[in-house]
């Protein structure tokens, strides 16, 4: 059997396949023009529009550039201005030498997609540093005809639980608990719920993009495989008439969030007229399930960086990450005389941790309303101890070492490991409570 999650809400689309890879996609065929990038007349009376992510001169491996062919040009738009009278966020500025804990979050049952709210943040998109991470407790679609985009960076997007039905300006993605997702910075999408409620995370990559990371001795699989990233595929709004492409035309509101405020702007046409794209600048998701974990097979500890899928390495020096993303799926094990749980640490890094629902069963206890379940997060700020509650310490070190699959009880972990100290937000730090060995019941064994 495939180790791929058996979901409950099952696929609708269809995808392209491959990490990091140069992707093509029609919605018409024959709406990508051959060799020339940029005709004078592209085919289907369709105007040129690039999306660059990455400057035009970097390395090879490092470009993120995409073209599309698209009924109207995104600079068709008027005036934007602040989203509801909005005034300028306030920059988070709580830290302390505390891990924290976050049991429980208020959540506003009409929120939409709209309606996330900043949790922590280091660095600052004014300098394209650090990251920020926000939560999202959702249960309604956003607004007809609305479309949403960071300027500030790449978004990492991790459902808890539920079914996110995501429309890209390059193509549809059906995003699932236990499956993650990534939209570049500036790409336009629309959110809605196929499947109810949804809740999760979102890591805002103001540095840099997301990458594999590299394997070294592990070789050339291992972790997360290049082949199971899937790629949306070209979706018009719209068809093709007397040989001219058309869209389905009408009034849209485009929101975008640049330094953490939004602002909105109004359009008279579709966001949603891409007819084609080629480039490696594009959305893509991925299973968790597939995820193969490596580790120990005989004894000792290796180290969490064994569960990383995506890193986004800083280059300012060897060993220094903006943000790793890992995850603690189910999986065996067998060290022999050796502590299975996490040894007390210190690290360089600050650790932001939270839950992954990874039973599909939408009547289980941890599915089916915004409620985080079975808690929202914790976070352990850079050399702040932390490790095993002493229950858990004297129950493992006590018990039995002979091989048994772990972390079967519904969820996972996932971590996200960044370099900067995390600034939490007022309202974060006000819905925390900070004893320094808090760890929640169930949490994972690394």
């Amino acid at each position: 059997m495939a180790p791929v999650t058996d979901f409950a809400v099952k696929e609708i689309y269809e995808y392209l396949e491959g990490f990091g890879s140069y992707h093509q996609s029609e919605a018409i065929p024959g709406a990508s023009p051959l060799v020339n990038n940029s005709p004078q007349k592209p085919p289907f009376g369709l105007r040129t529009e690039r999306i660059s992510g990455s400057s035009f001169t970097a390395p090879r491996d490092h470009s993120l550039q995409t073209w599309m062919y698209r009924v109207s040009s995104s600079l068709r738009h008027e005036e934007f201005v602040p989203y509801q009278n909005e005034g300028v966020p306030k920059k988070p500025s709580v830290i302390s030498p505390n891990s924290y804990l976050w049991p429980k979050f208020p959540v506003d049952a009409e929120a939409d997609w709209l309606s996330q709210k900043l949790l922590a943040q280091n660095g600052d998109p004014a300098t394209k540093t650090g990251v920020a991470i926000w939560v999202f407790s959702v249960a309604q679609p956003m607004k007809p005809n609305t479309a949403f985009s960071s300027l500030d960076g790449d978004v990492l997007i991790i459902p808890q639980s539920g079914t996110l039905d995501i429309q890209t300006e390059l193509g549809k993605l059906l995003v699932r608990q236990n499956e993650i997702c990534v939209i570049p910075r500036g790409i336009r999408y629309r959110v809605t719920l196929p499947a109810g409620p949804a809740r999760g995370y979102i890591c805002e990559l103001f540095q840099g993009h997301f990458r594999l990371p590299e394997l070294g001795p592990i070789g050339s699989t291992g972790l997360a495989n290049i082949r199971d990233f899937q790629v949306p595929k070209a979706f018009l709004d719209g068809k093709l008439e007397k040989g001219t492409a058309v869209a389905n035309d009408a009034t849209w509101s485009i929101i975008s969030r640049q330094a953490g405020r939004l602002w909105e702007a109004k359009q008279d046409h579709t966001v949603f007229d891409v007819a084609a794209w080629h480039g490696t600048n594009y959305p893509y998701k991925y299973d968790l399930g597939r995820y193969c974990p490596m580790g120990n097979l005989l004894f000792d500890e290796h180290d969490p960086s064994l569960f990383t899928v995506l890193t986004a390495p800083s280059y300012r020096e060897p060993g220094v990450n903006v943000v790793d993303f890992a995850v603690i799926p189910p999986r065996w094990m067998v060290g022999e005389d050796t502590l299975w749980l996490p040894y007390f640490h210190r690290n360089t890094m600050n650790e932001f941790y939270a839950p992954i629902v990874s039973v599909q069963h939408p009547k289980h206890p941890l599915n089916g309303d915004q409620q985080f379940k079975p808690f929202v997060a914790g976070l352990h700020g850079s050399m702040t101890t932390h490790g095993a509650a002493e229950e858990d310490f004297q129950k493992t070190t006590n018990g039995p070492t002979t091989p048994q699959k772990v972390q079967t009880d519904g969820f996972s972990v996932f971590l996200l490991e960044t370099e900067m100290p995390l600034f939490l937000s007022d309202w974060a730090a006000k819905a925390c409570f900070k004893p320094a060995d808090a760890k929640p019941r169930g949490a994972a064994k690394i």
